[in-house]
């Protein structure tokens, strides 16, 4: 019978010190290093095709398969592959780290939501928070990367920056749980989107704050997002301060993820993933840069969507054995 782990409530999450242990970015001195798997969320971890987690979901999807039936179903093979994940973790098969554009809440609850399993470490809000989970304890945020962040704003908080954007009619501030030390956050029109991104960097140039600004759309509900980062802050930066910190190479690493502000981290070096339900111009893109920079063995084109995708991408990167993979 399969079950979900335990998955932390939002309670379990540390705001308001910032604890630094000793042992954050403690190396595993002479023991093999366990494989990791660094992972966007939506769209890639996350099923594409949500269905309710069943004790039977994964055992018959290997019944279809073994019997020759159609394997159409992506719903039924994402949801094994998330058992799979879970199972590995449980056991230390394999490490997994999000990384996320969510808020430190709204991934606690998908995690919950979703029966993903539940990391040790987390980068979320755009690569600009880092949280870790030391066994039951509640996530909090790396002081070494705050300090890193702090570093590189200066005197320039959110709060000043906020205060010095010239607010217009279709541009508000996103919600608080949204915003963060080192996040300023909107919402605007769509449509707007790049005239909004452009008169933000022209305000910020202006100011000399060492900011960047990043416009997106919601894949949910089509809203105009716009976040105003630390200047060369992103998930793939983020992920890349994380992995010199816990000592670990770039060749341990495996990184999947399905959208376009994934395109710097699947690209920077890590092994990538990118599943069967990213868009095409995007993998273009992605086998483009690899090809020019002479690194085709570094980008796994998945036929699986979301969930199956990362786990056909990890038996290809041999971090997770086909025999694993088949386990009921």
């Amino acid at each position: 019978m399969l079950t979900c782990p335990r998955s932390p409530d939002r309670s379990e999450i540390c705001h308001k010190t910032f604890l630094q242990h000793p042992d954050d970015f403690t190396p595993r001195l002479n023991i093999p290093m366990t494989p990791i798997l660094a992972t966007d969320l939506d769209g890639t971890l996350i099923p594409v095709t949500p269905m309710p987690p069943t004790d039977n979901a994964e055992s018959e999807y290997r019944a279809n398969e073994s019997s020759g039936a159609a394997t159409s179903d992506s719903a039924l093979a994402e949801r094994a592959a998330l058992a799979t994940f879970r199972r590995l973790s449980d056991a230390g098969k394999i490490e997994i780290i999000f990384v996320t554009g969510r808020h430190p809440s709204s991934v606690i609850g998908v995690m919950r939501d979703e029966g993903l399993p539940s990391p040790q470490w987390i980068i979320c809000d755009v690569g600009t928070t880092i949280l870790r989970r030391v066994s039951d304890q509640p996530y909090h945020p790396i002081e070494a990367y705050v300090n890193h962040l702090d570093s590189i704003i200066g005197e320039f908080t959110t709060a000043y920056l906020r205060s010095k954007i010239i607010q217009h009619a279709d541009l508000s501030p996103q919600e608080d749980e949204k915003q963060g030390r080192h996040k300023l956050s909107y919402y605007c029109e769509a449509a707007k989107l790049s005239e909004h991104v452009a008169r933000i960097d022209s305000q910020i140039d202006q100011l000399g704050a060492p900011y960047r600004t990043i416009g997106s759309v919601d894949p949910f509900n089509g809203d105009g997002l716009i976040d105003l980062l630390p200047r060369g802050t992103d998930k793939s930066s983020a992920l890349d301060w994380w992995a010199n910190q816990r000592v670990a190479a770039k060749e341990q690493i495996v990184f999947a993820g399905d959208s376009g502000n994934d395109f710097a981290a699947l690209t920077s070096g890590f092994r990538a993933i990118l599943v069967g339900n990213a868009d095409r111009e995007l993998a273009a893109r992605v086998v483009e840069h690899h090809q020019q920079h002479g690194t085709p063995d570094r980008i796994y084109i998945a036929t699986g969507r979301a969930t199956a995708g990362v786990l056909e991408g990890c038996i290809e990167y041999g971090i997770v054995s086909q025999s694993a993979s088949e386990q009921s």
